[in-house]
């Protein structure tokens, strides 16, 4: 079963031709539930692997409370460096809670340094122009905006099946057939 996802095959070859990360542009996933958001920056973070390139995937709640735990550790900076260090950081999940304003400091703490030289990865279901709706410090909101907008590679998924209800009629459908 084939499902369009609005991922063309052009895109799809230029995300795996990796100019994206010698350039070290941020690649952000916008789509509702299950339209394979996740599935799709983990499969391409384990192909960045197999070029021998490193990958730090985590949902943003447990990257955040990773975070946190490194400044009651006193290893904050530690942390941090260790996040900036990596080739591609994927952050899934993005937007799903509003973040708390030592939160979204740490993110554009992070992004800044990541900037230069790495790609950092956003899967979210909220487009970049509504980020406002889980960053409230107007200030901290365009600067992270600003790191990541103007030279994102933006790929919005949809579709009107999710992947979940793909998998159950495949379960189903077996089911019948034994």
């Amino acid at each position: 079963m084939s499902v369009k996802r609005g991922v063309t095959k052009a895109v799809l070859q230029e995300l795996m031709s990796l100019r994206w990360l010698e350039n070290a542009k941020p690649v952000v996933f916008v789509g509702q539930t299950g339209m394979g958001k996740s599935y799709l920056a983990e499969a391409l973070g384990r192909y960045v692997c197999s070029h021998r390139k490193t990958v730090f995937f985590k949902e943003s709640t447990e990257l955040f409370l990773m975070i946190n735990e490194g400044r009651r550790l006193n290893r904050y900076l530690t942390t941090r460096k260790r996040l900036a260090s990596y080739d591609v950081l994927i952050i899934d999940d993005f937007g799903m809670r509003k973040l708390n304003s030592t939160e979204a400091q740490d993110l554009k703490e992070l992004l800044e340094l990541r900037s230069i030289n790495k790609s950092t990865f956003f899967t979210t279901q909220l487009p970049i122009n509504h980020w406002n709706e889980v960053i409230e410090d107007i200030v901290i909101l365009e600067a992270i905006v600003d790191l990541v907008q103007h030279s994102a590679i933006k790929i919005e998924m949809k579709g009107e099946i999710t992947y979940r209800e793909i998998k159950a009629k495949k379960i189903d459908q077996k089911s019948i057939s034994h």
